[in-house]
C-alpha cells in the first residue's frame, strides 16, 4: 500500500524539520519508523526532526515534536519558532500567537522570518562536575571549553550523553566565550545522536548557565551556532530566570510530498 504524506520544509539556524499539517488528524502519530523514515537524509526528506501541527481547545494550535529517531520528545526552540513561521503560512495566525506544547504555553511574534518565542520559566541550575545542567524544555548540559571549534563533539558529546544521563541522556553543549561578549556554542543532540547546526533549547540553557555563572552580566545575550545567530532575553530574580525569549531566523525552506510504501 503507498501512502502520499504533504510537508514544508523549515529551518531555523540550520535545525531543519519536517512539518506536517495534522489537523485533521490523518498522521499515524504511533508509527515510530514512518517518522524516523521521513526524517532520514538519504531514504527520506531528512530532518533533525518532524513536528505535528494540531488544533487546540484554548490555544490557537498545538505542537507534536519527534526526534529524528522517531520517538517522541521533549521542547525544541528552534522547531517551535519554524511551527510558528508554518502557521502564519496556513494562516492559522498573523504576526503572533500562542500554541501549546509538551512543556506547556509558548507565546511567539513572527516579522518576516524572525520569531521570537517565549520559552519555559527556569528556576534551578545544577553544577555537575564543573559543568552545569538545567531544564529549558528539554535537559541540557552545558559544559565551558577552551575552544569548542577545535571540540570533537559527536565524540565528546556522547561520551557524556550516555555516561552521565544513562538511556534517558540530556543534550550537550559545550561553549566558549567570544571576545565582543557572545557565545560560541556548539551540541550534541539526544534523539538526533549527533551535532546538530543549531539547537534553541540549547542556545537558552547555554545562556541563562553563563549569567548563572557570572559569565555576563548581560540579560540579552547573543550566541553563535555553527548555524547562524540567535539571541536570548530574560529577566532574572532570586527565583529564577523569568519571561525568557529565544529570537532568531525561521526560514521556509520548501513544500513537497513523499511516497511511503507501507
Amino acid at each position: 500500500m503507498k501512502r502520499l504524506i504533504q510537508f514544508s520544509k523549515y529551518q531555523g539556524t540550520g535545525n531543519d524539520f519536517v512539518l506536517i499539517d495534522n489537523r485533521l488528524n490523518h498522521f499515524p502519530k504511533d508509527d515510530q519508523p514512518l517518522v524516523a523514515r521521513l526524517c532520514d537524509r538519504k531514504y527520506g526528506v531528512g530532518a533533525d526532526g518532524l513536528i505535528l501541527i494540531e488544533h487546540h481547545d484554548t490555544e490557537d494550535f498545538s505542537m507534536v515534536y519527534y526526534n529524528a529517531d522517531g520517538a517522541e520528545s521533549t521542547m525544541c526552540g528552534n522547531g517551535g519558532r519554524c511551527l510558528v513561521a508554518f502557521a502564519r503560512k496556513l494562516n492559522i495566525i498573523n504576526h503572533s500567537g500562542s500554541f501549546m506544547a509538551v512543556d506547556g504555553v509558548h507565546h511567539a511574534v513572527i516579522a518576516d522570518d524572525q520569531v521570537k518565542l517565549q520559552m519555559k520559566d527556569v528556576s534551578d541550575v545544577q553544577m555537575v562536575d564543573g559543568a552545569y545542567f538545567l531544564d529549558t524544555g528539554s535537559p541540557h548540559h552545558v559544559a565551558l571549553v577552551n575552544s569548542v571549534q577545535d571540540l570533537n563533539v559527536p565524540e565528546v558529546g556522547s561520551s557524556i550523553r550516555y555516561g552521565r544521563y544513562g538511556t534517558q541522556g540530556a543534550n550537550v553543549n559545550f561553549v566558549t566565550p567570544n571576545e565582543d561578549g557572545s557565545f560560541f556554542v556548539r551540541t550534541y543532540e539526544r534523539g538526533v545522536e549527533d551535532e546538530t547546526l543549531s539547537c534553541g533549547t540549547g542556545v537558552t540553557a547555554v545562556a541563562i548557565a553563563m549569567h548563572y555563572a557570572q559569565k555576563t552580566e548581560h540579560t540579552a545575550i547573543k550566541v553563535q551556532t555553527p548555524g547562524g545567530n540567535l539571541q536570548v532575553s530574560f529577566e532574572h530574580s532570586a527565583q529564577g530566570y523569568k519571561k525568557i525569549f529565544l529570537t532568531g531566523g525561521a526560514v521556509h525552506v520548501f513544500d513537497g510530498s513523499i511516497v511511503i510504501n507501507d
